[in-house]
């Protein structure tokens, strides 16, 4: 069951992000959400996410994104810890590929949403076997 509802979420992330779909996949994303590893950034958080999406929605900036490689690391009935590897393919076909760590929690509403996500570097990602050729999931 963990691995099903890890992989519907990964389906609606890129679903949504396909559609340009703002609303549908903010509501992936929690509130407290806490994005670090990126380079030049201690940590981005919910607003930040947002107007980062809003722009690359309205801007049609991303073709799509899709999920390779499923690594689940813990689960609790509330929380799901797991690593993949993500693919973003640019409107003008440029390639941003990054192994994740992430941990979804089901909120308050039943609604299962990203809290903490971390862009791992590239040898962690190799260490555990992430790359594009992982197996896609989405």
């Amino acid at each position: 069951m963990t691995t099903n509802i890890v992989q519907e979420w990964l389906k609606a992330a890129s679903r949504t992000a396909a559609a340009r779909d703002f609303e549908a996949h903010m509501n992936l994303i929690s509130r407290k959400v806490s994005l670090t590893g990126i380079p030049g950034f201690a940590e981005i958080g919910y607003e930040d996410w947002a107007a980062q999406c809003k722009h690359e929605f309205e801007n049609q900036l991303i073709q799509g994104i899709r999920y390779s490689g499923l690594n689940l690391v813990a689960e609790t009935p509330e929380r799901i810890m797991f690593r993949t590897f993500e693919t973003v393919e640019g409107s003008g076909g440029e390639i941003n590929e990054n192994g994740l760590e992430m941990l979804l929690e089901k909120e308050a509403d039943g609604v299962w949403r990203l809290i903490q996500e971390r862009v791992l570097p590239p040898e962690e990602s190799a260490h555990y076997g992430l790359s594009s050729d992982s197996g896609v999931l989405s």
